[in-house]
């Protein structure tokens, strides 16, 4: 028997976001908004949906979480090796969107994605938790496995291997990936659906801000 969800919905009733009272420039709102979404304690407010593209043209999407932003765009870490890093590999594009139900808001953002340097990616991989940098080591990400023992094997193994020491190695299929964004929405929900969307355009020279219908 299906669920029935059709009737499933929730009138929205946020602060109004405007031309005027949203920041000049994108980065700056979204640092406004991400403090205010940890302010509310919005679990994983880092939390981001990451959407690529398959070799064969299909998009493929996971979520991920966000590592540091500034004004030249967003990061985050990944297994080169994995699925989803092919896919930027083959096509270098990307979009994130943040969902924040508590706040009634949404952010989503288009953009080239690259790897950051080997030496940024360093040191955050030894800024982790040494149980997160074995995991690094241990999971062959995306590839198909024949059962949980084999990483749990490997864990143990490694555990072993690096039991004297806090600090490994990175590996060198494991590092960050920088999103230079180029079109960034921010989504406010309002009563009746007629939701508040304010988009920034990149240009040469600057951020075009337009509103969007809903």
């Amino acid at each position: 028997m299906l669920i029935q969800i059709h009737h499933l919905r929730e009138d929205y009733a946020g602060q109004l976001l405007t031309i005027e009272n949203t920041a000049s420039n994108p980065i700056d709102q979204f640092a406004e908004w991400m403090e205010d979404a940890i302010n509310a304690k919005v679990p994983e407010p880092n939390a981001m949906v990451l959407a690529t593209n398959r070799t064969d043209g299909r998009p493929a999407a996971r979520v991920v979480l966000l590592k540091g932003f500034d004004q030249t765009g967003f990061v985050f870490y990944t297994n080169y090796e994995s699925r989803k890093g092919q896919e930027m590999a083959a096509h270098p594009y990307a979009a994130l969107v943040f969902n924040w139900l508590d706040l009634q808001r949404q952010i989503r953002i288009e953009g080239t994605v690259e790897k950051i340097s080997a030496e940024e990616s360093d040191r955050y991989f030894q800024s982790r938790p040494k149980g997160s940098q074995i995991g690094a080591w241990a999971s062959p990400q995306s590839k198909v496995i024949p059962n949980r023992e084999v990483l749990e094997d490997t864990q143990a193994r490694l555990n072993e291997q690096y039991a004297d020491v806090d600090v490994l190695p990175r590996p060198e299929n494991w590092g960050g990936y920088l999103l230079r964004p180029d079109l960034i929405e921010f989504w406010q929900g309002q009563t009746s659906r007629l939701h508040d969307r304010i988009q920034y355009a990149k240009t040469e020279q600057d951020w075009v801000k337009e509103r969007l219908g809903p």
